[in-house]
């Protein structure tokens, strides 16, 4: 049984940084590409950043670029998040996902991928 845990959310305030864990059970993690995606209330669900499986590639929303930095350790099966610089607008309930490697020209859709962990809430205070 795949399982994908986020950990790592918090209130905090604006300008201040949260690190986002997400440890993956039940699968060879090293076979996956990894993703994270957001939440707010009241809106869509949308793509933050994601990763290859050996960590070469990255991916990131435009929202997010230069602040958030996604990274993956295969030996402890786990995928990180450091976001820095956070504004209000990146509150939200915060995603980590799972997919077997595709075209990247999908890594961006929620759709396409396989397993989700049950979220993390970050919320950034003004």
């Amino acid at each position: 049984q795949v399982q994908l845990v986020e950990s790592g959310g918090g209130l905090v305030q604006a300008g201040g940084s949260l690190r986002l864990s997400c440890a993956a059970s039940g699968l060879t993690f090293s076979s996956y590409t990894m993703g994270w995606f957001r939440q707010a209330p009241g809106k869509e669900r949308e793509f933050v950043a994601a990763i290859n499986w050996s960590g070469a590639s990255t991916f990131y929303a435009d929202s997010v670029k230069g602040r958030f930095t996604i990274s993956r350790d295969n030996a402890k099966n786990t995928m990180y998040l450091q976001l820095d610089s956070l504004k209000p607008t990146d509150t939200a309930v915060y995603y980590c996902a799972a997919r077997v490697p595709r075209s990247t020209a999908t890594i961006r859709l929620d759709r396409q991928y396989d397993y989700w962990g049950q979220g993390t809430q970050v919320t950034v205070s003004s």
